[in-house]
C-alpha cells in the first residue's frame, strides 16, 4: 500500500469547482464515516460549524490521481450522502468549508483535503510540506505572520493520507478473557520485537504477520505470558521537528486516526495488495495469539492528535470542526490548552470527543478482536477544564459500556496538566499503572543500596512491604469491601519509557544523544545504579567481572520483585533477556536496532530467560502467588495460619519500631495458602553484608527454597528447612521457599 500522492502535481493552488449532487444515505440512523450500503457507500461526517462539506473520492488513471467531489446534505450538524457505483478499496478525503476565524477557533480552509476521523483503513501518512498547514507558512513551517494565521490556498491533497473505504469483518471474533488473577502483561512494539527475529522469514520481521508468526507466539507462550500490550498501532504521523531531522516517532504516539491501523507495521506483500489485506493481516495476528490463550491490549492515544499546537499541521480534526474536537482556552478560543505537552489536548467534555472514543474503543473490540487497551495520559480523558473528575462522563460511560466494560483498561494515571496524578483515583473496573510500585521497586533495590555505599542512609521498610502486598493504600479504598482490588494495580519496574532493566543497573544518567536534542529530553530522576562503572562498555572495554555479576544479581532482584508481589505484572520487552539501550531512557524517535530486541543472546541472558520463565511458571502454578484479595493480617476462618505476616530475620513477627527504623533491610514475608495451596515464604536482604535468617514456624512444616535471586540460573535441585533451621542470605538477594507438607 503506498500514498499515491506522488502522481498529483505538487505545489498546486486549490480550485474551487461544483460538486456533484448525492442523493440521501441508505443506513438509518446514519453511522459516521464510509460504509458500504446498496449499490455504492454511504458517507457521514459530524462537523457542526461548517456551511458545506464536499467528500472527494480519489481515484487512478492513466494519467496520475483524479479528485471527483460530492455535496454532503447536512442534519443537525452530520453531514451525509451516498454514492453509487463505490466498492471496497476507494480512497477518499473531505473538503470543508466554514468561517475562517482563528481567533474564534475556526480553521476552515477547503484547500485542505481532510482525512475522516472514522476512517476505517488510511493508504499511509502524510508527507510533510507547508501544503499540509492551513495556515501561510514559509518553507520552515513557520508562520508568515506572527500577529494572525493568514489562509493558504495551496491544495493538500497531493501530500495528504486519504481514507480506505474497507467492508466489514467476516472473520470471526473471540476473546480468551483471562482472569485477572492469572494476567502476566508484556509491553512489547509490534516492529521492535520481532524486527531482528531469526526465527522468522525476512518479510515477516518487524510486521503484524511476524508478531502472529507461531515463533513468536510460542515464545510468549513458554515465558509465561498471557496479554500483550502493543504501543500504539493507530495510524501514525511524526512530528515536523522530528520528520525534519530525518528521524520519525518510532512509538507511535502521535495519532493519525483511532479507527485505522497503522499501514508501514504490515508486510510489503499487504501493504501492495491493499487496506482489507492490512486489516486481515492485523485480525489474523490477534487470532494467532488468542488460539494460543493469549490476549492482545493495545496502548490508545486519545488524549491528542498528530495536529500538534494551533499552529501545527491541518490534516483531519482541527480542519473539520477545531472546537468540536480540541480543548480551548476558556477566555481565548483561539488559543488550545494543553496538559499533555504536545501541543493540543482532546476536550472530553465535548459529545463529539467521547463518541469517537468511545465508538473507535468498541470497534477494535468488536471488528478487530482487541482485548483491551492502556490508555496514554488518562487524566486528560477525565478532565473537568483544569480539574480530574473521577466520575467523568468518559469514565462512567466506559466503565458500563456492555461491550468495553467486559474488557481490561488500564489507565495511565498521569498527565501533564493541573492536578496531572491521580494513581488510585480511576473508577472500577480499571486498573492503574502503578508508578508507586516502579519507584519504590527501585528504590529499595538500586537507590537505597547506593547512598548507603556512599555512606549515607536509606529508607525503612514501609513502603516496600506495602507494594509487595498489593498496595491498598492506593487501591482498597471506595464504596464496595475491598476498594477496586489488589489486580488494580499494574506493577511495574520498567516500561517503554525510560531505562530497559539492563540499563537501570547500568547507567547513572540518561545518554539521549541520538535523539538530537542535546541530551536534554526524557527524565533525569531516573532511579537508577551503575554499580560503580557507567554503561555496558564494548568488547575489550566491559565493565569488571564483579560489577557485571552485582548487576545482573540486581536485575534478577528486581524481576523477582515484580512477578512475586501481589497485583498484575508487567514485563518490557527484551527485560527478560537484558536488553540495552546504550543508556537512552526516552528512544520515541530511534526505528533502529537501538530500540529493536536484539535476539542474539550471551549466556548469561539466556539464564536471565530461563529465570524469567521459571519464576512465571510458580506464579502460575501456585495460586498463593497471585492472592485474588487484599491480606488482612488475620487467620481465615478454616486456617490458623494468617493470611499474610511479616517477620524479622530471626522469624518472628516485625516489630512495630522496626518498620520506623532505616537500618532495618531485612525482612520475611509469609503468605498462607489457606489450606489450598502451599505456603510461601519471600525472603529479603537488602544490606549490603551478609546476613542471617531463622526459618519460620509457620504451620510447623518445611520449607523448601525454590529460589534464590544469588543463583545465575534456576537449579534443579532444592535443600529443604524445617521450622527454626538457620541459615544465611548474600548481600543484596531474595529468595522463594515453598511449604513442603509432610
Amino acid at each position: 500500500m503506498t500514498t499515491l500522492t506522488a502522481a498529483l502535481p505538487l505545489e498546486t493552488r486549490y480550485t474551487p469547482r461544483d460538486p456533484e449532487p448525492t442523493s440521501r444515505a441508505l443506513s438509518m440512523p446514519v453511522q459516521l464515516g464510509a460504509h458500504l450500503a446498496g449499490d455504492g457507500a454511504d458517507f457521514a461526517l459530524r462537523a457542526p460549524h461548517a456551511s458545506a462539506v464536499h467528500l472527494c473520492l480519489i481515484d487512478s488513471t492513466p494519467a496520475g490521481l483524479v479528485e471527483r467531489r460530492f455535496a454532503l446534505r447536512s442534519q443537525l450538524g452530520t453531514w451525509s450522502g451516498h454514492v453509487s457505483g463505490v466498492t471496497a478499496g476507494q480512497r477518499y478525503g473531505y473538503r470543508v468549508f466554514g468561517r475562517w476565524s482563528p481567533e474564534s477557533g475556526l480553521i476552515y480552509n477547503p484547500a485542505k483535503l481532510l482525512l475522516d476521523p472514522y476512517a476505517r483503513a488510511v493508504t499511509g501518512s502524510p508527507v510533510l510540506a507547508p501544503a499540509l498547514y492551513a495556515h501561510r507558512t514559509d518553507d520552515a513551517l513557520t508562520p508568515l505572520s506572527s500577529a494572525t494565521l493568514e489562509e493558504d490556498d495551496r491544495d493538500s491533497a497531493p501530500y495528504m493520507a486519504y481514507g480506505v473505504v474497507v467492508p466489514e469483518n467476516t472473520m470471526p471474533i473471540r476473546h480468551p478473557y483471562t482472569a485477572w488473577d492469572r494476567t502476566v502483561i508484556y509491553e512489547a512494539h509490534v516492529k521492535g520485537l520481532t524486527k531482528l527475529s531469526p526465527d522468522l522469514p525476512e518479510e515477516l520481521r518487524g510486521t503484524y504477520a511476524g508478531l502472529g508468526h507461531p515463533a513468536t507466539v510460542s515464545y510468549l507462550k513458554n515465558l509465561g505470558i498471557t496479554a500483550i500490550e502493543l504501543l500504539p498501532i493507530h495510524a501514525k504521523m511524526s512530528e515536523p521537528f522530528l520528520t525534519r531531522k530525518g528521524l520519525v516517532n518510532y512509538w507511535g504516539y502521535n495519532t493519525l486516526n483511532f479507527f485505522s491501523p497503522e499501514p508501514s507495521y504490515a508486510t510489503h506483500a499487504a501493504q501492495e495488495a491493499g487496506a482489507v489485506a492490512v486489516l486481515n493481516e492485523v485480525r489474523s495476528a490477534i487470532n494467532s495469539l488468542h488460539d494460543a490463550g493469549i490476549e492482545v491490549i493495545l496502548d490508545v492515544v486519545y488524549n491528542h492528535t498528530c495536529e500538534a499546537g494551533i499552529t501545527g499541521p491541518t490534516v483531519s480534526w482541527r480542519g473539520i470542526d477545531q472546537p468540536s474536537y480540541y480543548m480551548q482556552a476558556p477566555d481565548n478560543p483561539g488559543q488550545l490548552l494543553d496538559t499533555t505537552g504536545c501541543g493540543n489536548s482532546l476536550d472530553f467534555r465535548r459529545q463529539t470527543v467521547l463518541k469517537m472514543t468511545l465508538d473507535s474503543l468498541r470497534y477494535w473490540v468488536t471488528e478487530m478482536g482487541v482485548d483491551g487497551f492502556r490508555f496514554d495520559l488518562a487524566v486528560t480523558l477525565g478532565r473537568n477544564g483544569e480539574q480530574f473528575d473521577t466520575h467523568h462522563p468518559f469514565y462512567m460511560a466506559l466503565t458500563t459500556d456492555p461491550v468495553l466494560s467486559t474488557v481490561k483498561l488500564i489507565n495511565e494515571p498521569w498527565d501533564l496538566g493541573p492536578n496531572g496524578w491521580q494513581t488510585g483515583r480511576f473508577p472500577l473496573p480499571t486498573a492503574d499503572w502503578n508508578d508507586h510500585f516502579r519507584d519504590t521497586t527501585r528504590a529499595f533495590w538500586l537507590g537505597q543500596p547506593r547512598m548507603l555505599m556512599a555512606g549515607g542512609q536509606g529508607g525503612d521498610l514501609r513502603d516496600i512491604a506495602t507494594r509487595l502486598a498489593g498496595s491498598a493504600d492506593l487501591f482498597g479504598h471506595g464504596r464496595v469491601p475491598g476498594g477496586r482490588g489488589a489486580y488494580a494495580s499494574i506493577n511495574f519496574v520498567t516500561a517503554h519509557d525510560g531505562f530497559t532493566l539492563r540499563d537501570l543497573v547500568s547507567f547513572d544518567s540518561k545518554h539521549n544523544e541520538a535523539n538530537l536534542e542535546d541530551n536534554r529530553d526524557g527524565t533525569n530522576d531516573n532511579k537508577s545504579w551503575n554499580h560503580g562503572w557507567e554503561g555496558i562498555g564494548q568488547e575489550g572495554d566491559e565493565p569488571p567481572r564483579t560489577v557485571r555479576e552485582r548487576r545482573r544479581l540486581s536485575m534478577r532482584n528486581l524481576l523477582g520483585t515484580l512477578i512475586l508481589a501481589t497485583g498484575t505484572p508487567m514485563i518490557t520487552a527484551g527485560d527478560e533477556i537484558g536488553r540495552s539501550q546504550q543508556g537512552n531512557n526516552n528512544s520515541y524517535c530511534q526505528d533502529n536496532k537501538l530500540s529493536w530486541v536484539d535476539w542474539d543472546l550471551e549466556e548469561w541472558q539466556r539464564d536471565q530467560l530461563e529465570t524469567t520463565s521459571y519464576l512465571l511458571r510458580l506464579r502460575h502454578e501456585h495460586r498463593v502467588l497471585r492472592p485474588k484479595h487484599f491480606f488482612s493480617d488475620g487467620p481465615g476462618p478454616l486456617d490458623p495460619v494468617s493470611d499474610l505476616t511479616w517477620l524479622d530475620a530471626s522469624g518472628h513477627p516485625m516489630p512495630d519500631h522496626a518498620w520506623f527504623d532505616s537500618s532495618y533491610r531485612t525482612l520475611q514475608m509469609l503468605r498462607s495458602g489457606q489450606g489450598r495451596d502451599v505456603d510461601a515464604l519471600i525472603v529479603f536482604n537488602g544490606s549490603l553484608s551478609r546476613a542471617a535468617f531463622t526459618i519460620p514456624e509457620g504451620r510447623g512444616t518445611s520449607f523448601k527454597l525454590v529460589w534464590d535471586s544469588s543463583w545465575p540460573r534456576p537449579r534443579r535441585r532444592h535443600e529443604v528447612y524445617a521450622p527454626g533451621a538457620s541459615t544465611s542470605m548474600g548481600p543484596l538477594s531474595m529468595r522463594l521457599y515453598l511449604a513442603n507438607p509432610q
